[in-house]
Formats: structure tokens, C-alpha cells, sequence
């Protein structure tokens, strides 16, 4: 008789350890604790802002004297967007020779030389151009 309890005790502390994945889990209060599930959420990026930093990074050659936040040779890129948003003017049309230079005018026979570039590019790249800088403002 020994025997045969202490044959059960073994077993129901057997299948006490087992067959414990339909539990489901609680708090120290005893409320059931809901499973955390990642929700992808997708961005999405304006395609003019997105070809106007690869235009401004590749072929624009911008970055050789333009940062996002210092001077260098020219103005930082935020400087150059904030004074064009406060004039209401386009960065688009300056760089196509169709403006006045406003943010620094003593810098503007530097700029010439990089007018052959931008003058090349298609209006859309001029405008994917502009879209991007005015991102920094």
C-alpha cells in the first residue's frame, strides 16, 4: 500500500510540472497579465525630402560648404531655411538664378560657381532640394 502512494505522490507531482502552458500568467493580484505585442509601424517619408538629401549629399555637392548646424564655407543649412521661410522667398528659384541672395549676399560669387550644377537639375530636383533644406527649420 506504501508502495502504491508513494507510486501516485511521484506521479501527481509529475504532472503537477507539466502541462503548465495552458496557465496563463497573473499579476501579484492575481489578474491576468495580457501579452505585449509589437505593432510595426510604418513611416513614411516624403519622396521630394528623401531625393533632396540624396541630391544635396551626391551629386549637389552641397555638403562641401554646407552643415545642418555649422557654418562652414556657406551658411548652416537651418540658417538658410529659417530666413527663407521668414522672406516667404525659395531656395528653389535662387538656386536656378531666379532669386536674390538673402541669407549672406557676401558669400553669393562663391555660390555662382555651383550654379552650373544646380541650374542642370530638373525643377523637380530643385524642388527636392529646397524641400529638404526647409526640413532643418
Amino acid at each position: 500500500m506504501k508502495l502504491i502512494l508513494k507510486s501516485l505522490g511521484v506521479l501527481a507531482f509529475g504532472l503537477s510540472l507539466t502541462n503548465c502552458s495552458d496557465k496563463k500568467e497573473t499579476d501579484a493580484y492575481g489578474n491576468p497579465v495580457q501579452e505585449k505585442t509589437e505593432v510595426a509601424t510604418e513611416t513614411t517619408v516624403d519622396p521630394l525630402l528623401a531625393k533632396g538629401q540624396e541630391l544635396f549629399e551626391g551629386k549637389g555637392t552641397c555638403t562641401a560648404c554646407h552643415k545642418p548646424d555649422t557654418k562652414v564655407i556657406g551658411p548652416a543649412i537651418k540658417d538658410i531655411a529659417k530666413i527663407y521661410k521668414e522672406k516667404g522667398a525659395s531656395i528653389a528659384a535662387f538656386i536656378n538664378e531666379e532669386g536674390e541672395p538673402i541669407v549672406d549676399p557676401s558669400q553669393y560669387e562663391t555660390m555662382k560657381t555651383n550654379f552650373a550644377i544646380t541650374k542642370a537639375m530638373t525643377a523637380e530636383e530643385r524642388k527636392a532640394l529646397e524641400v529638404y533644406m526647409m526640413s532643418f527649420e
